[in-house]
């Protein structure tokens, strides 16, 4: 090398660490300031309503909450006028990677012809759909191909718009169980693809850890049998205790809570034995199970909307008869069972298993769940802090306080006196970026 170019190099490269040190040096440019204003804000924590509220934001968190004294200085604000404030809404049970919208109103067409590919281009459609209805953190409780995982990811990396995911990958169930894909076809169809299914202790160890391998944040087993598939019972158990205790133990031993698919009575108490933190749908509850999940701090996860919307669409999308003859056992008794649960004072989060029905509905279920004997709210609490304390984000979203995430909703009218305003969110925060606008 010749000695000027050389030492033109080495000039060059000193530059170049000179400019990146000043530039380290230099002050952080400051987080961008909001500030939000309504009529009136629901404080979860308390039940009360604080008047002439104002939220300022820096970045995504939350940094003050006060009332009246006018805009902070050198905020945006952000006018909502007549609308009440809320904490951004969380959904535990969710699958982002199906919709009833989608049936060829076929359904066997659609298990044959329809594949991962179809799902994981839907997916992000069905984020944003949640998002803008008001909900902007979910559990996804099972999904195809680690669809969740990926999707989970492009929304946290901003590539996609949708809520806050918690997601639990494959569901793990029994051969023939309510995961098991091939029951109820010819022996000689087969699925290939990732499976959830394991039998036995040791397969079902290895399972929640390929599970947390490929980026599980939560299990999900099926303890029973369900609705929506082709084995015959409803609710019969689908794992030993021996099998259940395994999941449980290997999960938490890995630091993931556990899910369990539940609608049986047995199973219900099989799964809260072994120590789940949240029981899905709760149908066939009885008083054993209300009392042992309240001893041992078992969230219960009742689904109550559906049933309207299975019974009147389900036919219509070719689904099979005998699926529609169960969820006729279930609909009822599961509601009349969640009112047992709220006069128990169980702990209860907003669960709906949207992708049952159309994502976006999301709301519905809160006047479904003041009709079955929560208070207005109960019903905001199970879809806030309840189901931050059940995720294990207490600190982090369900309240509007300072250091948690910027994630609010507004609605025009007062939900403490008609909670079905949620159905109709007006606007939606996440993380401090407004993502559905107040419209004129």
């Amino acid at each position: 090398m010749r000695p000027a170019f050389l030492l033109a190099t080495v000039l060059s490269l000193s530059t170049a660490v000179a400019t990146r040190v000043h530039a380290a040096d230099a002050a952080p440019t400051a987080p961008a300031r909001t500030a939000v204003h309504a009529a009136h804000l629901l404080d979860v924590d308390s039940g009360r309503v604080l008047d002439d509220p104002w939220v300022l934001v820096e970045g995504d968190k939350i940094v003050s909450v006060t009332s009246g004294g006018g805009a902070p200085a050198g905020a945006a604000v952000v006018e909502l006028g007549n609308a009440t404030l809320l904490p951004g809404l969380i959904d535990v049970h969710v699958h982002l990677t199906g919709d009833p919208t989608t049936s060829t109103g076929n359904y066997y067409q659609d298990a044959l012809t329809a594949g991962p590919m179809d799902a994981a281009v839907m997916a992000p459609t069905f984020a944003k759909r949640t998002l803008d209805a008001g909900f902007t953190t979910v559990r996804n409780v099972g999904a195809p191909e680690y669809i969740d995982v990926a999707l989970r990811n492009a929304i946290n990396r901003g590539l996609v718009e949708g809520p806050r995911m918690l997601v639990a990958t494959v569901p793990i169930g029994s051969t023939g169980s309510h995961v098991d894909e091939t029951t109820g076809f010819a022996p000689n169809i087969e699925f290939h693809g990732v499976t959830g299914v394991a039998n036995g202790v040791d397969a079902v160890r290895e399972r929640v850890r390929e599970n947390v391998k490929r980026g599980a944040d939560v299990i999900k087993f099926m303890a029973s049998a369900g609705v929506l598939s082709n084995e015959t019972s409803v609710g019969a158990p689908q794992y030993s205790q021996a099998e259940m205790d395994a999941i449980v133990d290997e999960a938490h031993r890995w630091g993931r809570k556990v899910a369990a698919h539940a609608h049986g009575t047995e199973a219900i108490k099989m799964a809260i034995r072994a120590g789940v933190d949240s029981v899905e749908h709760c149908s066939f509850i009885d008083a054993e199970g209300l009392k042992m999940a309240k001893q041992r701090g078992t969230y219960l996860d009742f689904d109550i909307y559906n049933d309207d919307y299975i019974l009147s669409e389900y036919a219509k999308l070719g689904v099979p008869q005998a699926q529609i003859e169960k969820e006729k056992l279930v609909g009822r008794v599961q509601r009349e069972n969640f009112r047992k649960a709220v006069q128990a004072g169980e702990k209860m989060a907003f669960a709906t298993d949207a992708g049952v029905y159309p994502h976006g509905w999301n709301g519905k279920q809160f006047a479904k769940e003041v009709e079955w004997g929560m208070t207005p709210l109960q019903a905001i609490r199970s879809a806030t802090i309840n189901a931050a304390d059940l995720l294990g984000w207490s600190d982090k979203v369900g309240s509007l306080k300072p250091g948690y995430y910027a994630d609010m909703v507004a609605v025009d009218g007062d939900p403490l006196a008609d909670v079905g305003v949620l159905e109709h969110v007006a606007f939606v925060m996440k993380g401090g970026r407004v993502v559905r606008a107040l419209q004129p």
